[in-house]
């Protein structure tokens, strides 16, 4: 291994699917930015062993309690470029850098957005101090959230700062707080949601969440509630507001897997306002104005930001914490609804 190189080790954890780049890619933290194909590659290289011996099959059998290490080399030479787009940035210095991403932004290039992305925006700002363990076309990028949400990031400047802060990710040791707007009002008295395998009630009016989440059969695009070789997944939330058709509420996310907010909700009964992925054809009741009904309905996003941020700074162990407010068009939607309460 060169001295560029890092080991990464992997314990496959329990119930794991029967070929190694399956097990792998549910098992790696998402921290690491690791794809199934990029996975797929470093099996094909013999970068990926257990125990000195080298695994160059994809299909190679693995169990429980394996420890397989992953030897990763530097970053790839990053196709995108530097845009000068315009960043909320909430803190930044040497080591790392906070903004508040925009509804509509990409965090970083892919097939059908080489452009207009946050990493675009960051090769401009940070010019070449971002830190490149993210790999190609993901520089400095430790989370992300989905397109179509908007609020908090932290962004690695240093290898130091990405190491730290993976570290933390892959440990839950990160406050990550989203404000959400679903249909209905979850209650922690409801018999049906009580019934609901994997929800608990805590005190204070929280429902904990707990499945395993992976992507669905038939549609490569979605992510599903899974019981066995999925990854594990905990979203904590609270209704702070009733608007008896719909509800305000905050996530915890004790996890932080593909779209686990999202499904977690719908899985409740409570799908997010304006997710066509998981919301399916729901609709608001006939009993609100239409006006308001109208507003709400035609919502153009899942109603989610990532308001809080939490983390201990990856150099000088400092805790840090940030909160963005709601973008407008949430808050437009509040409004709308605090206009046209409808009894639950």
């Amino acid at each position: 291994m060169s001295s560029t190189s890092r080991l990464l080790e992997i314990a496959i954890q329990a119930d794991p699917p029967a070929r190694l780049d399956k097990a792998l890619a549910r098992d790696v933290p998402a921290e690491e930015s690791l794809s199934r194909s990029r996975l797929a590659k470093l099996i094909a290289e013999g970068a990926v062993s257990r125990g000195g011996e080298v695994l160059d099959d994809a299909k190679a059998k693995v169990a429980e309690g394996d420890v397989i290490e992953i030897v990763l080399g530097p970053a790839e030479e990053i196709d995108a470029k530097p845009e000068p787009i315009p960043l909320d940035i909430v803190c930044e210095d040497a080591d790392l850098i906070v903004v508040n991403k925009p509804v509509g932004m990409v965090v970083h290039p892919a097939p059908g957005t080489p452009s207009g992305t946050l990493v675009n925006a960051l090769m401009h700002h940070c010019a070449d101090t971002l830190s490149g363990i993210g790999g190609a076309l993901r520089p400095g990028i430790v989370h992300r959230i989905d397109k179509d949400t908007s609020g908090l990031l932290v962004v690695a400047k240093s290898d130091r700062a990405h190491h730290g802060l993976a570290e933390q990710f892959a440990a839950h040791t990160v406050e990550r707080e989203y404000r959400a707007v679903v249909h209905g009002v979850p209650d922690a008295g409801d018999p049906r949601l009580r019934g609901l395998r994997g929800i608990s009630m805590e005190p204070g009016g929280v429902i904990r969440i707990a499945t395993e989440l992976g992507r669905h059969r038939t549609d490569r695009q979605r992510q599903a509630v899974m019981w066995a070789n999925g990854r594990r997944a905990v979203t904590r939330a609270r209704v702070e507001e009733d608007f008896g058709a719909a509800s305000l509420v905050t996530c915890w996310l004790e996890t932080g897997r593909t779209h686990q907010i999202r499904v977690h909700m719908s899985y409740a009964g409570h799908a997010l306002l304006g997710d066509d992925t998981y919301g399916g054809r729901r609709k608001l009741p006939k009993a609100m104005p239409d006006a308001a009904r109208s507003f709400a309905q035609d919502f153009p996003r899942q109603a989610l930001h990532a308001a809080t941020l939490g983390f201990d700074h990856p150099v000088t162990g400092e805790h840090l914490s940030f909160d963005a407010p709601l973008p407008q068009d949430m808050e437009d939607l509040l409004e709308a609804l605090r206009a046209a309460p409808v009894p639950g």
